[in-house]
């Protein structure tokens, strides 16, 4: 039995820390003999030692490594997004991918509520004045929007998977009233005011003060906020993106900012990353950038850690596996 952790990133935290081979490869090798585990800092390694792998824990995979590995029957990535992982061959294949939501969920969302009632208390603005050394009491108040209250505020949740629940349990704490687009609005969520299907997503988002995207990336999901969507907000409410970048049409999103046609926009990720210094996004006087940093916290790899323990038992044991994902969906 072999285990290949290919761990590896330009952004430090996304690493996999050097202990993380030696603590599973020390705790399983008493329960399974022989078992292997090989961690490698970088692809160079990948195309050669995933060839008599049993499992992967890495990021992605191409056709020509899938091919070559002929004993490969599991993927574990520890994104909670895996359309960068499944390609075509990958779907068809009988290997199992799960993803690390749990991991991610409670953190994303609380970086996005924080996101929310930065645009709600207008925070990027008054750092931009404190900058400048001006008490702007009475500019932050005739700017539009002005700061608000979020208690009875109406937040759309777009996705209702792991992070969009636990940002509607947050939000309906804080007093807002929950809408959400799920693909199946018939079941009812805790916490959830109302449910939309993906087709009522232009009849709910009228009724938004704040749009919260946490969906993952399909075909039907590409650019889901275009031009044509962001006209139907409000012209005071506010975009939160903690999803991916490919869920907005980035242009219309500037233009709807720049036209003031929404009260603002908060970006946790983006098209194209890390964003070029030319983008005119860094520009937005109404749009807070965040560097696709929403979970990244200290005792990352320890939760990452024991998800992955768990399901190493699993596996080796033959029972299911925590957070399949399933690969014709996406999700």
């Amino acid at each position: 039995m072999k285990v290949l952790i290919a761990y590896h990133h330009s952004f430090e935290p996304w690493c996999a820390p050097a202990w993380m081979g030696e603590r599973l490869e020390r705790e399983f090798a008493p329960l399974i003999s022989p078992l292997k585990v090989t961690q490698i800092a970088s692809d160079d390694r990948l195309a050669e030692e995933i060839q008599d792998s049993d499992a992967l824990i890495g990021w992605s995979i191409t056709p020509e490594q899938l091919a070559a590995a002929r004993h490969l029957k599991w993927i574990h990535t520890p994104a909670a997004a895996v359309h960068q992982l499944l390609i075509p061959e990958l779907v068809a294949s009988p290997v199992v991918v799960t993803n690390s939501r749990d991991v991610h969920g409670p953190v994303v969302a609380e970086h996005a509520l924080a996101l929310l009632l930065a645009l709600a208390k207008r925070l990027p603005q008054a750092a931009r004045y404190q900058r400048k050394k001006e008490w702007a009491q009475q500019m932050l108040w005739d700017e539009r929007p002005r700061p608000r209250e979020v208690c009875d505020a109406a937040v759309l949740v777009v996705g209702m998977g792991q992070i969009g629940r636990e940002f509607a349990s947050r939000a309906r704490a804080m007093g807002m009233r929950v809408l959400a687009v799920r693909e199946n609005p018939g079941k009812d969520v805790p916490g959830v005011d109302a449910l939309y299907s993906p087709a009522q997503i232009d009849e709910a988002l009228p009724l938004a003060d704040y749009v919260v995207l946490c969906a993952p990336v399909t075909p039907s999901t590409l650019q889901l906020m275009n031009r044509a969507r962001l006209s139907r907000m409000k012209p005071e409410a506010c975009l939160i993106n903690v999803g991916r970048g490919e869920l907005v049409d980035e242009s219309a999103l500037l233009e709807a900012l720049r036209n003031r046609k929404i009260g603002g926009a908060a970006l946790d990720v983006c098209r194209q990353e890390p964003l070029p210094s030319d983008s005119p996004l860094w520009t937005a006087e109404n749009l807070l950038i965040t560097p696709h940093m929403a979970a990244a916290i200290d005792g990352l790899w320890q939760r990452h850690y024991d998800l992955i323990r768990e399901n190493l038992a699993r596996f080796l044991s033959g029972r299911p596996l925590l957070n399949q994902v399933n690969k014709r969906n996406g999700y």
